[in-house]
């Protein structure tokens, strides 16, 4: 073989090699879709759409928010479980993902999806939950609520989001710890579960403080405590549970995830593309307009979060038990 000859062959070999590495396509070459498995208005929503607006210009491709709501987040997530794992479906969740293959077998089902079924991407908020009162009720403190509440059982309505729901089970665990008991409007998520509140449909509720922020300045929801582990300067008279005597200490947080399956590649690009945009003035403004910090965890650190999450989660809806 003449010289010619080996320098034409190693170009063409080199080609060969090199031609499907530079067919593959670029990700993202199109829109993605985070799917929100909540109706509109509740903590999922408020915390990922203005999230998707800052991440559009730095994927230059759209993101949409498509809402898949239904079973107290169930409906979307198990879509997203079993989607596509291409980074181009993920998911918006909450607090409440872990409890529901949970959930499952306490009612003796397989469970539809697990934890394992997601890849975690990044925490957003961790929103504290706010135990509120129509502004029609007379309470004026928790105290009251409760010795008013122990006096009435099962008269007091409060809503919530769903069965199991991240916000069933905060009120759960408040009712065991005060030692109550309340009547149970379930709705199909935390917008609902607030119209119910506002409409005096129901009573009371335990809802984000993202969420019912707004009302809760305008006088139609009356905040008698807060879930977190400190006050918030959103609402700064409003004293902590554990003020009251309460051991409770519970968060609604917000999450993106990915299916199982989905390229190293196309999550390392969403990490990036999410941490900056959670990082923009645009979208720390918009959650301080909602009384929100950033409470940002990139990959590593939000699956090591979850996976101690999840046990708490689990343990409080063993606690409820079965519920028809």
């Amino acid at each position: 073989m003449d010289r010619r000859t080996f320098v034409i062959g190693t170009t063409a070999s080199a080609a060969a090699l090199a031609a499907p590495a530079l067919g593959q396509e670029a990700f993202p070459a199109h829109a993605i879709t985070i799917v929100n498995p909540y109706p509109p208005g509740g903590a999922n929503e408020l915390a990922t759409r203005p999230l998707a607006a800052a991440l559009e210009p730095i994927l230059k491709q759209p993101v949409v928010i498509e809402t898949k709501a239904g079973a107290a987040g169930q409906v979307g997530a198990q879509y997203v479980a079993n989607a596509k794992p291409d980074g181009y479906t993920l998911l918006t969740h909450n607090t409440s993902i872990s409890g529901t293959p949970e959930v499952d077998k306490l009612f003796g089902r397989t469970p539809k999806f697990t934890n394992d079924s997601f890849i975690p991407i990044a925490r957003l908020v961790a929103d504290p939950c706010v135990f509120v009162v129509n502004d029609k009720q007379p309470y004026k403190s928790l105290k009251e609520f409760v010795d008013d509440a122990k006096k009435r059982p099962d008269e007091i309505i409060f809503s919530s989001a769903g069965f199991y729901s991240a916000v069933h089970i905060p009120m759960a665990l408040l009712m065991k710890a005060a030692g109550v008991q309340l009547r149970h409007l379930p709705t199909n998520g935390g917008g609902p579960a607030m119209t119910a509140v506002l409409g005096n449909n129901a009573n009371v509720a335990v809802l984000s403080l993202s969420a019912s922020l707004a009302q809760i300045k305008a006088g139609k929801l009356r905040p008698l405590a807060l879930m977190g582990g400190k006050r918030v300067k959103a609402v700064a008279d409003v004293p902590t549970l554990k003020e009251l005597g309460y051991d409770i200490e519970y968060y609604l947080w917000v999450g993106i995830f990915a299916p199982k399956g989905t390229p190293d590649s196309a999550i390392n690009v969403l990490r990036t593309g999410i941490d900056k945009a959670a990082h923009t003035d645009q979208y720390k403004s918009t959650l301080s307009n909602i009384g929100l910090d950033l409470e940002y965890m990139d990959a590593p650190e939000f699956a090591k979060f979850w996976a101690a999450d999840a046990k708490n989660v689990v343990a409080a809806v063993d606690t409820i038990g079965q519920v028809k």
